[in-house]
This record gives structure tokens, C-alpha cells and sequence, in this order.
């Protein structure tokens, strides 16, 4: 199973490549929204995680770009300001789910188990 991981922060890259790599995921990383829609076109994932704020294109605009392209892929989205608004904003953009900065390893790999169907609601 392979997931883009989008963020512009170097250590949230490091801490998910190690935790869905530990779970067994082919991980790959970018730096932002471009970077990842150049991804997607050129090879196939299983699912999409990004941060939203970003530089230059924020996580909305990748999700309704991804949506347009892909619209079956799951689409996961962490952030620092969970904020109901910012939930909002991310779920009406067409994300699948959403965990909040910082998260627990556990909590991130469960959910992506559980999205990608490797394991069961609870």
C-alpha cells in the first residue's frame, strides 16, 4: 500500500514516514500541494495525508485538486489548529478524515488501517 505524505515541515515528514513505515507502507514525502500533484500523476497511492497550511497552494486547494483527479483516493488531513472551523474547511474541501498536530503514532497508523480498510471501525 503506498501514501503521499504532504507537508512543509521536515520533522512531521520524518515522524510519518517512520510510523506508517513500521506499519508496513510504501511511504512517499513532498514538500507541497504542486509537488504532490505532480505525484499523482505520475504514480498510483492508496491514500493521500497533508498538513493544511502550507506555502504557496494550503491543503483545501490540494484536496479540491486531488478530488477533481482522483476523487476515490482517501484523503487524511493533520494540522496544528484544529480548529473547528479548520475541520470544517478541510471536510467540505472533500477529506476523508481529520487528526490533529501532534498526534500519537498509534493513533495516525490506526486510522490509516482503518480508512484503508486493513482493519475494522471500532
Amino acid at each position: 500500500m503506498k501514501i503521499l505524505v504532504v507537508d512543509d515541515d521536515a520533522i512531521v515528514i520524518a515522524s510519518c514516514r517512520r510510523i506508517l513505515e513500521a506499519d508496513g507502507f510504501e511511504v512517499t514525502t513532498v514538500p507541497g500541494a504542486d509537488e504532490a500533484l505532480e505525484k499523482v500523476q505520475k504514480d498510483a497511492f492508496d491514500l493521500l495525508l497533508t498538513d493544511v497550511k502550507m506555502p504557496k497552494h494550503d491543503g483545501p486547494f490540494l484536496i479540491r485538486a486531488i478530488r477533481k483527479a482522483l476523487p476515490q483516493i482517501p484523503i487524511i488531513v493533520m494540522s496544528g489548529y484544529p480548529t473547528p472551523e479548520t475541520i470544517a474547511c478541510v471536510m467540505q474541501a472533500g477529506a476523508t478524515e481529520f487528526i490533529p498536530k501532534p498526534f500519537r503514532p498509534e493513533d495516525l497508523a490506526r486510522m490509516v488501517r482503518r480508512i484503508i480498510r486493513l482493519e475494522p471501525n471500532p
